[in-house]
């Protein structure tokens, strides 16, 4: 992947990042194993040192590639690092799959954090919004705001270009790391999120993964697997060799049909029908 475009100097905002950490004194990163949350830890810790801490959230709902892929950085990056796990399938508000399931998730998630946080001595807990995040529909933000919970790289102005271009000149390795989301984000709204569903989603990314396919999403919608893959993989995806195995190997995970879409991947696109609804 070449150089994040479009990008200036972001230096002016890499400080206004360091003063912010600085002032917070200590603090616990959530760490999801995006770019995002990964550079923020990254900062904290080079920031603060031993007075940061990065967690991650085990729940049927994050996959064994990300977990592994989270171990992996916090490992190359030197990060004191946690897993704990959130309980966010209790809660019926949560699997019903409405169209603010993400606000249930976040809170569970910044309940727990912000226990551990006060258990352990830090006066605060960050995680990874960014400039670009406000401009979409994200329920779990309200959930950060009830729990206090702050957004460093969000104060210091940075966007989601700036802070790759930042990771690439650090040497980070996730500077250019496909953007992720949780395997629910792959479920249509108003279907209920269930093992069997997040399992065959799991199933079939692995399978595209292992195709060498960088960008992508399995949406499910019922026993149609919707295949979105990056505009600039596309052709790779469309040759009929191809198209042929990856049908039948995602079937065998549990779908009936698999289609590929041709639009390609595009971030939210299960929020279009939010869109529709309020036009």
């Amino acid at each position: 992947m070449n150089p994040p475009t479009g990008v200036g100097d972001p230096a002016r905002k890499q400080k206004a990042l360091v003063e912010r950490l600085r002032a917070l004194g200590s603090v616990l990163v959530a760490f999801s194993g995006g770019a995002d949350s990964a550079y923020l830890a990254w900062a904290a810790h080079c920031t603060l040192g031993d007075r940061t801490l990065a967690v991650t959230a085990l729940s049927p709902s994050f996959s064994a590639y990300d977990r592994q892929q989270t171990t992996k950085f916090a490992r190359e990056a030197g990060l004191r690092h946690e897993f704990i796990e959130t309980h966010e399938f209790e809660n019926p508000l949560y699997v019903t799959n409405q169209v603010d399931r993400c606000y249930y998730c976040k809170a569970e998630l910044f309940g727990q954090l912000s226990v551990l946080s006060t258990a352990r001595g830090f006066s605060t807990v960050a995680y990874g919004m960014n400039a670009d995040d406000v401009r979409d529909f994200r329920p779990g933000h309200r959930a950060a705001s009830e729990f206090g919970v702050v957004a460093p790289l969000l104060d210091a102005g940075l966007a989601k270009a700036e802070i790759r271009e930042l990771s690439r000149r650090a040497g980070l390795s996730i500077w250019d790391r496909p953007a992720s989301a949780c395997l629910s984000s792959r479920v249509p709204y108003g279907t209920p999120v269930t093992m069997e569903n997040l399992s065959r989603i799991e199933g079939a990314e692995s399978i595209l993964r292992e195709h060498g396919f960088r960008q992508f999403r399995v949406r499910a919608h019922d026993q149609l697997a919707r295949i979105e893959i990056a505009p600039e993989e596309l052709p790779r995806a469309l040759r009929v060799e191809v198209t042929r195995e990856l049908s039948e190997r995602i079937r065998n995970v549990g779908f009936t049909y698999v289609t590929l879409d041709l639009e390609g991947y595009r971030q939210g696109s299960l929020n279009a029908v939010l869109k529709k609804k309020t036009t």
